[in-house]
């Protein structure tokens, strides 16, 4: 095969619709757009949305809700997640984001309790659930919120 024997594979291509080209093309005179009105003029049309003057759909629903500029995004991170820790470590939030367990801190990091801990580790967080301390110090290790 040489490179002047390379042709498209069949149908891929096609041929544009050239329209306004006569009668005989079937998309001659008004070149599919009908007769007169709005659409059939050059930069006609209307706007997404627009419903010829009636109040528009997404004006006619009432809004719901607010959105609350306090809210805080604390990052969850569960027990079973740090036994990847060797016996002693400090686990801090930045430790987390360096063993990929967490993306980012974004307003803290609060410990949860599921899953068992078999190390033991200081674990220093923004927040611990009740279980989640119980668990740390069972396994020998301490907690400390900063």
């Amino acid at each position: 095969m040489k490179l002047h024997e390379l042709k498209p594979a069949e149908g891929s291509k096609k041929t544009p619709k050239r329209k306004g080209r006569g009668i005989g093309s079937g998309l001659g005179k008004t070149a599919g757009r009908g007769h007169k009105g709005q659409k059939a003029r050059s930069g006609g049309g209307v706007r997404p949305g627009f419903e010829g003057g009636q109040m528009p759909l997404q004006r006619r629903i009432p809004k719901r809700g607010f959105t609350n500029v306090f809210k805080k995004e604390i990052v969850e991170v569960n027990v079973e997640k740090l036994n990847v820790f060797q016996d002693g470590d400090v686990v801090t939030p930045e430790a987390l984001i360096e063993k990929r367990i967490i993306k980012d801190i974004k307003d803290g990091v609060k410990v949860l309790g599921r899953g068992e801990l078999n190390v033991r580790l200081e674990v220093k967080a923004n927040g611990f659930s009740k279980t989640a301390k119980e668990k740390i110090e069972a396994a020998g290790g301490k907690v400390e919120v900063v």
